[in-house]
């Protein structure tokens, strides 16, 4: 087990901390199948993807190559048939950083600030979400592996309904991220893992234009488990993202059918080009009881609350645009 603040780049094989269960998660059970795929199978998806690199413009190679140089400098432990302990693949993961780096660079032309404020080792880091769709947390993702130094790879914590949709459960395993249960929380961040969350949860995510960057009640569990970790929290500011896709409201009643938290009345068939802007402010470090009544760590929680308040203020102040 890495000691706290180091990293530990190995080929050796391991058990995952959930091997034993009999459910660890999407993408477990296929683990041990897809080395053992059928020739013929590979071979045609090489095939196919090959005359897709040969049509693909110059841009999508640069950004494929700089994510490939990016990614294999990123501290991440892999076993013999290529994954982490969580499912975590990083040829599979190019795919889906490619194209969020052709948005980070080219749509939403991120501004990062901050970047070096990451700490070695685990960290936690929280973050406003809006947008309707979580392109926020795509761009705060691509920005760690872009900008960081070392790069570094965040679990996003995926609400409970997303693995029940077909093919995405298995992409964002493959991607890094999962299922936002408090244990495999606790996994990632002992294992020295960046992990992101969002406490405003669907609040904050599909409330409606005219509440764009008031920030939602944030959940508590995020500094229990900072707590209990003796993990830092980094607080992350997000602007431009609330303008992405501008909603009337959620309506319910489709929700409910569809078996999904929301389903926003978006006024765009598409995101908006907004200018994003993420600044990562200084650690935050907490001591106490995670277990201490919910007076005592709402406490706690309105110190991260406000500062995220204040970083977006500043980021707002300093925009001279919506889109530029």
């Amino acid at each position: 087990m890495p000691t706290r603040g180091t990293f530990v780049e190995t080929d050796e094989k391991f058990r995952p901390p959930d091997a034993d269960r009999p459910n660890a998660g999407p993408g477990a059970a296929d683990e041990a199948a897809e080395p053992r795929a059928s020739s013929w199978r590979k071979s045609l998806v090489d095939l196919g993807a090959a005359a897709l690199h040969g049509l693909a413009p110059d841009v999508v190679l640069r950004a494929e190559a700089d994510v490939r140089a990016r990614l294999a400098r990123a501290p991440v432990r892999l076993n013999a048939f290529g994954y982490d302990p969580w499912g975590f693949h990083p040829e599979r993961a190019v795919q889906g950083l490619v194209v969020t780096t052709l948005l980070y660079r080219y749509y939403f032309r991120v501004h990062t600030r901050g970047i070096e404020n990451l700490p070695r080792g685990r960290m936690l880091l929280i973050a406003n979400h809006a947008g309707q769709i979580a392109l926020d947390a795509a761009m705060i993702g691509t920005a760690t592996v872009l900008e960081a130094e070392p790069p570094r790879i965040v679990r996003g914590m995926g609400e409970y309904w997303l693995p029940r949709l077909p093919f995405l459960n298995v992409a964002m395993v493959r991607a890094g991220s999962v299922v936002g249960t408090p244990k495999n929380c606790v996994d990632l961040l002992e294992n020295d893992e960046a992990v992101i969350a969002f406490p405003e949860g669907v609040r904050g995510m599909n409330k409606a234009f005219s509440q764009r960057y008031v920030l939602q009640e944030f959940g508590l569990g995020f500094l229990r488990l900072a707590l209990e970790t003796d993990t830092p929290i980094v607080p992350v500011a997000v602007v431009g993202s609330e303008e992405q896709a501008p909603s009337l409201g959620n309506f319910r009643p489709l929700a409910k059918i569809l078996g999904m938290p929301a389903f926003p009345l978006v006024l765009t068939p598409i995101p908006l080009p907004t200018r994003y802007s993420i600044e990562f402010g200084e650690p935050m470090l907490f001591h106490g009881n995670p277990h201490d009544e919910d007076r005592i760590v709402e406490a706690q929680v309105e110190q991260v609350k406000q500062r995220i308040r204040k970083m977006i203020s500043s980021g707002l102040e300093r925009r001279s645009g919506i889109f530029w």
